[in-house]
Parts: structure tokens; sequence; C-alpha cells
């Protein structure tokens, strides 16, 4: 019984220890939230505002061609996901790369059908386990991305796009709805969606629209690229706030019910013990 009792208490001790650390976790996790959420809305009025100076060049350049907006015959398709490079989320990545396997199961027949782009050393490694190429990745971003940090590998997917190794380009990511909530997304991002019912604006351009479209539409796609990490930022501290909260308020159950287990075997053994006792006395007597 003393064996059984000891034993129930390291559990009980352990099962402590855990919910402390996922506590800790939780809060971290709730703080990072914070500045993650700001970035990720801050970058939301910026990208509407290039898509509306875009579109109004686009919508009132008549004539005006470019690869990034011409929609061409599907032979390739290429996809940007992102994902974190630490798990304890929840089901933040495996929501997402469920959604992209999905689609490609779903729309190619082989892998000569798509082109893989990864943000996060999870996603980078769920291809890797299944032996499906990655064409450029970034891992072992901070909590707080720059534009700088996803630079290179935003640039390559629509560099790639624009020189006909895939005719389109889709961005994979969790949306950022609010602390409890994130929703797995799959955009187009190239070819991008027609503008020509775009307000038209006056603006005078040098040295023509042409050439700042140009500039603006890579621009464009990268800086879509870039909220997208944003939001998957705030949508990982999210989910992970919530799975640290849901795994302390296990804890506490387990531990309460660890406490019961224990109170009822050490009910047991002083019962026993006074048994014998009275035993004991009787026998003497």
């Amino acid at each position: 019984m003393a064996k059984g009792m000891r034993e129930i208490k390291r559990q009980i001790k352990s099962v402590q220890n855990t919910k402390q650390i996922t506590k800790a976790m939780e809060m971290v996790a709730a703080s990072k939230l914070r500045r993650a959420q700001v970035a990720a809305e801050a970058a939301r009025p910026y990208a509407d505002k290039l898509k509306e100076v875009v579109g109004s060049i686009a919508a009132g350049s008549k004539g005006v061609k470019h690869p990034m907006l011409q929609t061409r015959e599907v032979k390739k398709t290429g996809y940007l996901i992102v994902t974190s490079d630490r798990g304890l989320a929840g089901g933040y990545n495996s929501n997402v790369l469920r959604r992209v396997m999905q689609e490609i199961k779903e729309n190619h027949k082989s892998p000569n059908e798509y082109a893989i782009f990864v943000i996060g050393r999870k996603g980078r490694d769920f291809f890797r386990n299944r032996n499906i190429a990655i064409v450029d990745e970034v891992v072992g971003l901070s909590d707080s991305p720059t534009f700088s940090d996803i630079k290179a590998v935003a640039a390559s997917a629509v560099k790639n796009f624009e020189d006909g190794s895939y005719d389109k380009l889709y961005l994979v990511y969790n949306r950022f709805i609010n602390a409890i909530s994130q929703e797995p997304t799959i955009k187009q991002l190239l070819p991008m969606e027609d503008m020509s019912g775009a307000a038209i604006s006056n603006y005078e351009y040098e040295p023509s629209p042409e050439g700042v479209l140009e500039v603006l539409l890579p621009k464009y796609a990268e800086t879509l690229i870039y909220s997208a990490v944003l939001e998957g930022k705030a949508s990982e501290f999210g989910a992970r706030m919530t799975a640290m909260s849901n795994a302390t308020k296990n804890a506490t159950k387990m531990i309460g019910t660890l406490t019961l287990v224990y109170n009822r075997a050490r009910q047991a053994s002083i019962t026993q013990e006074i048994s014998e006792i009275v035993a004991g006395a009787n026998a003497q007597s």
C-alpha cells in the first residue's frame, strides 16, 4: 500500500511540474500574441492600399501586359506554404498542411504538376519526410519577422511564376481571426485577380503606367506573402496559447483525480493500520 501511495505522489508531483511549464508557455504565447496581432493588423491596410494603386493603374491602362496579370493554360502549379518552426501549437501546422495536401491530391496526378515553397521548419520537415521536393525554403524566423527575413523566398516564388516555371501560384497559411480561431486559407496569388473593375484614380506616372506596374506588381505579391507570414505568426501564438491553456486545465483535472485516489488509498491504509492495532490488542487480551 505504502509503495502504491508513493507512486501516486510522484505522479502528482510530475503533473504539477508539467502544469507549471504549460502555464508559463501559455503566458509567454499570450504576450507574443499581442505584438504579433498588432503587426498582422497593421500590415492589412498597406496591402489593401497597394492593391488599390495597382488595380487603378491596371484598369486605367488599356492594353497593358504583364505576366503577373495574364491567365495562361495551367500545366504546373506553385504552392507557398506558411508554417511554424516549433510545435506545441495544437492543430496550427497540421491543419494547414492537411489543407495543401488535400489540394494536391484533388488537382494533381504527379509531382511534376506542382512546385513547393515552404516557410517554417515544420512544413519543411513534413514535405521532406514524404520525399516531396522543395524549390525554396526559409526556417528559423524570429517571433517578429521582418520583410527582409522572407524576401528571398517570396522573390523566388514570384520570379518562378514570371519565368513560366508554373502557371499559378497559391499562398497557403493560417488566417488570424482571433486568439482562439485561426482559419487554414488557400489564396490564389498569381496570376492576380481581374482588376478591370477597379476604381481609376487620376495619378500621373513616371516614366509610364507600364513602368510603374513592372516595379509594383512583384512588390505587391511579395507584400501579400509577408502579410500572410504575419497572419501566420499571430495564428501560431493564438493556437499555442489555446493549446497550453487546455493542457493546463487537463493537468489540473488530472491532479484532482490523482489527489482523490491518493486520499482514498491513504484512508484505506489508515483503516488497515487501525484494524491491525485492534486485532493485536484483542489477541493480547
